[in-house]
């Protein structure tokens, strides 16, 4: 008898705590489904943003001289650091000058000469005509005078220019830099004997100050660039990897022909580069700011999702939960991307928190600082 009490209480009792867990599961699940969750909005803003060119360059040098010499001689000296910057004008090689000197020591002993004998013979074309006038002289004897001295006259030009010459070898016997800019490696050394005739040059030089980056922009662009140009409101940034900031310049020069295999036309721009932070041969990210649209619509790039169907973000409605929003994203500059379509200036946009979001999910709002905190 005892058995079939207690059996009935047993059941009973297991009855009522079932029922008191899935009462206690469905109060859970409730306060989840209420649960609002931490967020931190923008606003959707109206205001001026670059329209930009963003493409990879690489930096020339301004001039590039290779130093080659114009007489033939022994190399005596190198007044020069491998890598040194110089200045136009300074002193790079001494060839042996003395062979030089002594060519321009007999041209100038050949012109004194030859000037000693002219004047000679204009004395004595002198002489002649008035003898000829008296009827001493002869019409044969004063044209051969003349022509010696014509002869002479001729040859003290000869002499001039040998000694012209003969002076700018000495010159050229010492070799100066050509262009300001920085010396690359010495192919020669002192001792040896350089030629005139020489394909390799002693030292090349590279002007750093202004330098040229080169880059390649869409032909769609062409016409925008060029009208802007001529307008003068082109600006242009190339910053090298590693450096702390980009240099600003101006473009100099655009091509004059598409290149009919990539689409793009070539440009160049000149950048002072007083710190020397653009180096010829380096890679540079380059910014072609074409204009200013006054009237952007601006988000936080951070505010923009990607999925399978396309970009999009969640915005905040007036009752505090969520509308997933498919949004157009014109360009980014920085940290901020323009918005073509999909919002409209004042909404407010979700910017961080977007993985625990669904379409109508409640948000209590944060502050960027508060958010960093719990992290």
């Amino acid at each position: 008898m005892r058995l079939y009490v207690f059996v009935p209480l047993l059941v009973a009792s297991a009855f009522a705590a079932g029922c008191s867990r899935n009462a206690g599961a469905d109060a859970s699940r409730s306060r989840a489904g209420n649960e609002m969750v931490p967020v931190t909005v923008a606003n959707v803003t109206e205001q001026a943003m670059p329209v930009e060119l963003r493409v990879v360059g690489t930096v020339e040098p301004y001039a590039t001289v290779g130093v080659r010499p114009l007489v033939t001689g022994e190399l005596k000296a190198v007044h020069f650091q491998e890598g040194q910057q110089v200045k136009r004008g300074d002193l790079l090689f001494t060839i042996d000058p003395r062979p030089f000197e002594a060519q321009l020591h007999q041209a100038e002993a050949n012109l004194a000469r030859d000037t000693a004998q002219a004047k000679n013979a204009a004395a004595q074309v002198a002489r002649y005509r008035e003898l000829i006038v008296k009827g001493i002289a002869t019409r044969e004897q004063i044209d051969q005078v003349s022509t010696t001295e014509a002869a002479l006259q001729a040859t003290l030009k000869a002499d001039a220019a040998a000694v012209e010459t003969a002076r700018l070898n000495l010159e050229y016997s010492t070799i100066r830099a050509p262009i300001d800019g920085r010396t690359g490696a010495l192919l020669v050394q002192a001792g040896n004997v350089v030629r005139t005739n020489d394909t390799t040059p002693l030292v090349v030089i590279n002007q750093l100050s202004p330098i040229y980056v080169t880059f390649s922009v869409p032909e769609a662009t062409l016409s925008e660039v060029r009208r802007y140009q001529a307008e003068g409101t082109l600006r242009v940034e190339a910053q090298p990897p590693g450096a702390p900031a980009a240099e600003r310049g101006r473009i100099t020069f655009i091509d004059n022909t598409v290149d009919r295999s990539t689409g793009t036309i070539k440009v160049k721009g000149t950048f002072q580069n007083a710190a020397h932070q653009l180096w010829p041969g380096l890679f540079a990210n380059v910014v072609l700011t074409l204009k200013t649209d006054p009237r952007a619509l601006v988000v936080p790039t951070r505010a923009v999702q990607d999925s399978q169907e396309g970009q999009y973000v969640y915005v905040v409605k007036a009752d505090r939960t969520v509308e997933s929003r498919p949004v157009s994203v014109a360009r980014t500059v920085g940290e901020r991307a323009v918005i073509a379509t999909g919002l409209t200036a004042g909404e407010m946009v979700v910017t961080d928190g977007q993985l625990r979001l669904v379409a109508g999910k409640r948000v209590a709002i944060e502050t960027a600082a508060a958010r960093g905190s719990e992290r």
